[in-house]
């Protein structure tokens, strides 16, 4: 077998295999961010939604079946994309999953209030030989402007089915359905205009609009390299020629690997298109697709007859400029976390589920059970007493941190649903560029504050290298999980100053981290575009959707390992080496430490905790708190120091999958330190200031 022949077998044959074995069809949705895309999703599925991890990846891909008379449609919900031509990790997922997934349609989701910058996106999955069908979404925004936009005059441009929606209310949502049907019942092929390779699509006529490039020159190399192409690639060759042209990294590596002795005429064609031409090619294909969409707005669309008014206007504008903005914002933490999440979640809720239910009723109930049963102390310690997979594995993950990990998630999907998140981005975008970031960076940031492990993640969202190391030097040293916030809050909620100390310490150090991190690490800046979405009462139906599947998240990949932890401090405690247990020589190295920066030497334990879960240690420290064995001072120096110190494990392993080996152990060799230096420093001026908490 030849090299071309096992590459298109690895491309290929698990797809193939994958749809034949299962013998499910499938619908893909793609589009921008902030378009409606996960709203038509769900709309589409119901609850019935799968996440999981694209293989090969951290990006997670929902999938979701509906139903279409007796059959049943797989809906693959793919990453935020602009165009075939990815940046992030997430658009290359997205690229991937159209080229190798195969769907048998494809709806591209647009914002009608931006149809004009989005429809380039639509002539190149025309261009790729995609099965398509437009979404014009958000069809009220658009009317309120004053905009028409005739989507029966942009099917009959773009040859496709067109469907105008309003995802968030179901309007259309019944005859896109239909429409859908009715395509996947009729599905054909047909042939690029500039190549003869056959595609799954509609038998409809191609729109002039959708293929061939005005200028002559890419025309010309795009239809020279067409012809050299001899691999499948799962797009049409025109498609393929143009992110040939366009130098796109993967498709280049791809086409080497497939072409064998084509491939150095086709990196010929593109070099000499490349001298002909003024501006680079990328660039010239970017313009002729714009030009192309705005002949197809003049024909179909008609402009805004009046500027965006009214409160929620007034409102949004307020929330993206720093004099408003900054206020709005701090209402909304005062608000969201403070309130909810710290006072409520961290203070009422856990009071009732720790001292009511587990430490009052549940804890000595099992506790009596386990030693009735298990005649062995070492065994019983497993489950139960001090350090127990029950008595502290489980108190710690149900009756801590899920309310405070719950009311986070409620209070995110309401940030998120009403479209408060981008403008957030564009507020901060301006302050995060000091620091080395974009505003897109909020996204990883403020999920930071549910989960770090999960924001490390996230990080693939951001462009560059360098944005993705500062972004998890930042996640892992200054940014809190809700859990940890959630204590935080919760101990010092009582002292007002307590609290401003602490959120002044960790706000300058994330500030001067990133900013000296920035002068330190090499790369290019990125640039920062985001869709900005309308402002929108938050529906009741999404804001539960999306906290009960982080809930389920939380309760599947998070409680198992509190867990563990309690797993592993047993089997550390049941190590003897030199007539003390692992764990209390750890415990031991930790003391010095611990006592240095005026805490109580119990307070080592939960530093140790700390690097099992970051919300354990938080959790130990309140349950110091509680005993009155911290307070004042000592309590907030051990709040600043834990939120600085080392990441979880979880993270840890996160880190080391994303960034490498080099980079993790710089990181926690920075943060290590650095966080006992700080407390040490931040002690020593309280105490010497003689300051009252």
């Amino acid at each position: 077998m030849s090299k071309l022949q096992v590459l298109q077998r690895l491309l290929f044959h698990s797809q193939d295999e994958a749809q034949t074995s299962s013998g499910t069809r499938t619908i893909a949705i793609v589009g921008s961010p902030n378009v409606g895309k996960s709203v038509l999703f769900n709309a589409l599925t119901g609850a019935h939604v799968i996440v999981s991890n694209y293989p090969g990846t951290t990006i997670e891909v929902s999938r979701g079946p509906m139903r279409l008379g007796d059959e049943t449609i797989e809906v693959v919900d793919t990453p935020g994309m602009y165009s075939l031509s990815p940046i992030t990790e997430e658009e290359r997922v997205a690229r991937t999953l159209l080229r190798q997934g195969r769907p048998e349609l494809v709806l591209h989701v647009v914002d009608a209030k931006n149809l004009g910058r989005m429809l380039p996106f639509t002539l190149q999955l025309l261009e790729a030989g995609l099965p398509l069908m437009l979404v014009v979404n958000i069809m009220d925004e658009a009317a309120r402007l004053g905009m028409t936009i005739d989507c029966a005059r942009l099917e009959k441009e773009l040859g496709i089915p067109v469907m105008p929606t309003v995802s968030v209310t179901g309007e259309g949502l019944d005859i896109l359905r239909a429409r859908i049907a009715d395509q996947l019942a009729k599905g054909s092929s047909f042939s690029c205009a500039l190549c003869s390779h056959q595609c799954k699509a509609f038998s409809v006529e191609r729109s002039a609009l959708s293929a061939n490039q005005s200028n002559p020159v890419v025309r010309t190399a795009a239809a020279k390299i067409a012809e050299l192409l001899q691999g499948n690639y799962g797009l049409t060759r025109c498609a393929i020629a143009n992110l040939l042209l366009s130098e796109d990294t993967e498709i280049l590596e791809l086409a080497e690997a497939l072409e064998g002795e084509n491939f150095p005429a086709i990196r010929q064609e593109i070099e000499s298109a490349k001298v002909r031409l003024v501006n680079p090619p990328d660039y010239v294909l970017l313009l002729d697709r714009q030009a192309k969409a705005d002949e197809l707005i003049k024909l179909a669309c008609t402009p805004p007859t009046h500027a965006a008014a009214g409160a929620g206007e007034i409102l949004s504008r307020m929330m993206m400029r720093p004099l408003t903005g900054l206020p709005i914002l701090l209402l909304v933490l005062y608000l969201g976390l403070y309130l909810f999440v710290g006072k409520l979640g961290a203070g009422q809720l856990v009071d009732v589920l720790q001292h009511k239910l587990f430490s009052a009723h549940l804890n000595p109930f099992l506790t009596q059970l386990v030693e009735r049963i298990i005649p062995w102390p070492a065994i019983q310690d497993l489950f139960v007493h001090d350090y127990g997979m029950v008595t502290l594995g489980l108190t710690y993950a149900v009756a801590i941190i899920l309310p405070i990990v719950a009311t986070f998630f409620l209070v995110f999907s309401v940030i998120e649903d009403t479209g408060y998140l981008p403008r957030l981005a564009l507020l901060i975008d301006k302050l995060f560029k000091t620091i080395g970031l974009s505003g897109r960076a909020v996204i990883p940031m403020v999920l930071g504050l549910g989960c770090d492990t999960m924001a490390t993640l996230v990080t693939r969202v951001l462009e560059t290298r360098r944005e993705r190391v500062i972004a998890t030097l930042l996640l892992a040293l200054a940014v809190p999980c809700s859990a940890q916030l959630g204590v935080v809050l919760g101990l010092l909620s009582g002292a007002p100053l307590a609290l401003a100390i602490w959120a002044v310490v960790i706000g300058v150090i994330f500030l001067l981290t990133g900013f000296l991190s920035s002068r330190l690490i090499k790369g290019e800046a990125s640039s920062f575009y985001i869709e900005v979405p309308p402002l929108r009462w938050p529906e009741f139906k999404n804001i539960f959707s999306k906290t009960f599947a982080r809930m389920k998240w939380y309760f599947l990949e998070i409680t198992p390992l509190f867990v563990i932890a309690s797993l592993l401090i047993w089997v550390g405690r049941q190590v003897v080496i030199y007539g003390h247990s692992l764990f209390d020589w750890m415990l031991r190295g930790l003391e010095p430490l611990v006592v240095s920066i005026g805490l109580p030497h119990q307070a080592a334990v939960s530093f140790l905790f700390g690097f099992f879960r970051r919300d354990y240690g938080a959790a130990g420290l309140y349950d110091l708190h509680t005993k009155g064995l911290l307070g004042g001072i000592p309590l907030v120096v051990a709040m600043v120091t834990l939120t600085l110190f080392l990441p979880c494990i979880a993270q840890w392993l996160i880190m080391l999958k994303e960034r490498g080996l080099k980079t993790t152990l710089a990181i926690c060799a920075f943060i290590f330190p650095f966080a006992w230096l700080v407390g040490f420093s931040l002690n020593y001026f309280l105490t010497l200031a003689k300051v009252k908490l």
